[in-house]
């Protein structure tokens, strides 16, 4: 066991291997079943199957390209940035607002002239917001841990971009971010009966929410009993139970799913994973869950060493980022199985979408950058001690030039 342990360790190695194959292994399926799950739509609307397989195909390439060139930034830039980085994404959510791109009743995303991307800032907000976190815990940490003050006002910053989000209306990112940035809190080491307050507050708020409009009041409740108005509000999630049930252990398939000719909305996009159970099974299911929890307790691992060689921006960043994808992960599976009242949230790295692509890839990036210059300083400064004592027995040899050295002296020198 031990041997087997110290072969799959990547402790000598120069960044955490498991982590980088995980966020690979979670894009290259992703390709796979957005080219299934896609080819009757997009026949049906371009008449080229593999419409929607191309385009994602770019975003993949594009996402790689941009984590790499993420990867050569400093950590440095990041925290002096957070501030300014925050601007940007309450810009942009602004911008949406006033001139962004309506889609099923939601106005989310902002065209870019000359590329085939529609710009989603709610995407970049949740990167923004998790580096400015980094930076103020790293500013105020004991602060936060004692006062309301220092508490409170990354709350109210989170609320003003969960307000913005409500206009769009993007109730997934308000949920994803405002757990995150709680989550963050916590694991600084905030008070817990601090958040226990706060979620009778924010339930309290949700629930108002929800009765002041009628169509958010059924889909939680439609959501509970789908088949009590299968062909209405419980449409999408009775034919993702469907998809599921037809794939029982090992699926129908690959490209043999019968839910997503015309039957599942949204099949290549929030209801990917339903097609994945359909046409890989149960197995498939479970193997792809286990991608995304290898790469959230990878992120995490990555956090705690970060946290241990005193680098603690690196560390809340890299919590952060934990956090987020794997609420957005554990949201849009609860989804499409029925545990959860829909939501309009990606399943990271793999669902179809450019904006979301690209984001996790960087955020795979940061993570990857957290744990290179954790180790680069580790092993800087690992060498310090023995150094040190290296030196202090060089004098003292040479301080007493007619004594023998011990057995143990000389194997050292």
């Amino acid at each position: 066991m031990k041997g087997l342990r110290e072969r799959l360790s990547t402790a000598h190695q120069p960044f955490d291997g498991w982590l980088l194959l995980s966020a690979l292994s979670l894009m290259l399926v992703g390709w796979v079943m957005v080219t299934s799950a896609s080819s009757e739509v997009a026949s049906g609307l371009t008449g080229n199957p593999f419409y929607f397989s191309i385009r994602h195909g770019l975003f993949v390439v594009m996402a790689i390209a941009v984590g790499y060139a993420v990867l050569w930034v400093p950590l440095g830039w990041w925290r002096v940035n957070g501030q300014l980085l925050l601007g940007v994404a309450v810009f942009l959510l602004l911008v949406v607002l006033i001139v962004g791109r309506e889609v099923n009743g939601s106005t989310r995303w902002l065209s870019i002239p000359g590329l085939p991307l529609n710009l989603q800032p709610s995407e970049i907000a949740k990167l923004c917001m998790i580096a400015y976190m980094a930076g103020y815990l790293e500013r105020f940490l004991p602060m936060v841990r004692k006062t309301w003050g220092a508490f409170l006002r990354p709350l109210l910053v989170t609320g003003v971009i969960a307000f913005l989000l409500i206009l769009e209306p993007d109730y997934g990112s308000v949920v994803v971010i405002t757990g995150c940035v709680m989550g963050m809190l916590l694991m600084a080491g905030a008070p817990m009966w601090r958040f226990l307050l706060l979620l009778v507050l924010l339930a309290g708020l949700g629930l108002l929410l929800a009765i002041a409009e009628p169509y958010r009041m059924a889909r939680l409740t439609s959501f509970s009993d789908p088949w009590a108005d299968q062909f209405a509000s419980g449409y999408q999630l009775t034919q993702a139970l469907i998809a599921y049930g037809r794939g029982h252990w090992f699926g129908l398939g690959l490209g043999n799913s019968v839910q997503k000719l015309f039957y599942l909305p949204e099949a290549h996009t929030d209801f990917v994973f339903a097609v994945i159970a359909e046409e890989l099974g149960l197995i498939g299911a479970i193997t792809v869950v286990g991608l995304f929890a290898l790469l959230v307790i990878r992120a995490l691992a990555v956090g705690r060493r970060a946290e241990l060689a005193k680098l603690p921006f690196a560390a809340y960043l890299s919590y952060g980022i934990a956090l987020i994808i794997g609420a957005q992960a554990f949201i849009n599976i609860s989804v499409s199985t029925g545990m959860l009242p829909t939501k309009g949230l990606t399943l990271p790295l793999l669902s179809y979408g450019g904006s979301s692509l690209v984001i996790s890839a960087v955020m795979v990036a940061l993570l990857l950058r957290v744990d290179i210059e954790t180790r680069q300083a580790v092993r800087r400064a690992s060498p310090t001690a023995p150094k040190s004592t290296s030196n202090k027995t060089s004098s003292s040899s040479r301080a007493k030039p007619n004594q023998t050295p011990t057995r143990r002296e000389s194997a050292r020198d």
